[in-house]
């Protein structure tokens, strides 16, 4: 779900369950002060996942379009 805030850029909200083993390791995280709430953790990791893995992401869709592509091309499926 999107919600729109007057003035605040669009913002998704995701529910996520987590084991009771990450979701302490989280919950210490913002305890020990590393972060503000339990959502900016969340944030924050994500972030890392996808600027990390962006290149592969990236390759993967080009490939998977070349392929289709090349299917289109030769008239396979």
């Amino acid at each position: 779900m999107i919600k729109y805030r007057q003035g605040v850029r669009k913002i998704k909200t995701v529910k996520v369950s987590l084991p009771e083993k990450l979701g302490l390791e989280v919950e210490n995280y913002v305890k020990s002060g590393w972060f503000t709430d339990e959502a900016e953790v969340l944030r924050v990791a994500l972030q890392e996942f996808i600027r990390h893995n962006r290149l592969k992401l990236i390759e993967q869709f080009m490939k998977e379009d070349i392929e289709w592509a090349l299917k289109v091309k030769t008239g396979t499926k």
